[in-house]
């Protein structure tokens, strides 16, 4: 796949602005067959540290899993925005995220970041495909993750996925998180992103909801700050997105030990349906 080099990262706001432009193509959809990258990606500290406190991470030079997907995605937003695709990041439904540090990052290190989007496939409702992201340091990869979103009204030839989601069985809650109507923009400010759904009411209605609701990419963040101090150096997250969490909110949280790793969730106050789902191993 070819790759194209980027002198630095793209502004996200004009970029998001065209990815609010629906495609007027009606054939099958469309993705780019390359990748884009920016080499020497340098990371803010004030932002980092600022990233931290909202998603409640300790402050410390070793920087999470979700930081370095923050890192990435304005390279997601880039992919879906130009004239060769016919999806829109705007719109899309983000369904899980897996994430790898093959050692720990710290925040002093200068990065090499790419992301291609891979495997597009039908599914009930539209296309299903993956932006796939890289992180390497000399050379060296020390952080990968997928991120699959599901476009709804899109459509690519094959038999639609089947999505095997595993069954949720409740567990007593041990935690309530109280999520102020302003997480979004507090969110947006240290992400980036600046999807308007989990900002503006009028935005969020447009797009099928209630009210803003808040980043899935917060809440993930969110759970793996609570095992803060008990994660090996090394380790895989696995998300499974639910549904969206209206703000403002009070939501439950529960966590506990595997074989294998952590499994976690965050779920309605009363613990008895999920917003999100997490495996960590």
């Amino acid at each position: 796949m070819q790759t194209r080099e980027l002198a630095s990262m793209p502004a996200l706001g004009p970029l998001f602005a065209k990815a609010l432009v629906p495609s007027f193509s009606h054939g099958p959809a469309r993705v780019p067959d390359y990748a884009v990258r920016v080499a020497g990606v340098r990371q803010s500290m004030e932002r980092l540290a600022d990233y931290d406190r909202v998603c409640g991470f300790t402050v410390r030079d070793e920087v999470s899993p979700t930081w370095l997907h923050v890192l990435s995605f304005p390279l997601h937003v880039q992919l879906l925005s130009g004239s060769e695709s016919s999806i829109r990041l705007a719109g899309v439904v983000h369904v899980s995220n897996s994430m790898r540090l093959h050692r720990p990052v710290r925040a002093s290190e200068v990065l090499d970041v790419a992301v291609r989007v891979a495997n597009l496939r039908p599914h009930k409702r539209g296309a299903m495909l993956d932006l796939v992201g890289e992180i390497s340091v000399d050379g060296v990869l020390v952080w990968d993750g997928v991120s699959t979103y599901l476009a709804p009204g899109a459509h690519t030839p094959g038999e639609p996925e089947v999505l095997d989601r595993p069954a949720f069985e409740p567990q007593p809650t041990i935690a309530q998180w109280k999520l102020p109507a302003d997480l979004g923009r507090q969110y947006r400010r240290v992400s980036g992103d600046p999807n308007p759904i989990h900002t503006n009411l009028l935005a969020a209605r447009a797009f099928g909801f209630a009210r803003p609701i808040i980043h899935g990419m917060w809440t993930h963040a969110r759970v793996l700050s609570a095992l803060d101090g008990r994660l090996p150096e090394i380790y895989t997250a696995s998300v499974s997105f639910a549904k969206p969490i209206l703000l403002p909110a009070t939501v439950g949280a529960w966590w506990q030990q595997t074989d294998t790793g952590w499994q976690a969730a965050v779920t309605t106050k009363d613990g008895s349906k999920p917003f999100l789902s997490v495996q960590v191993s």
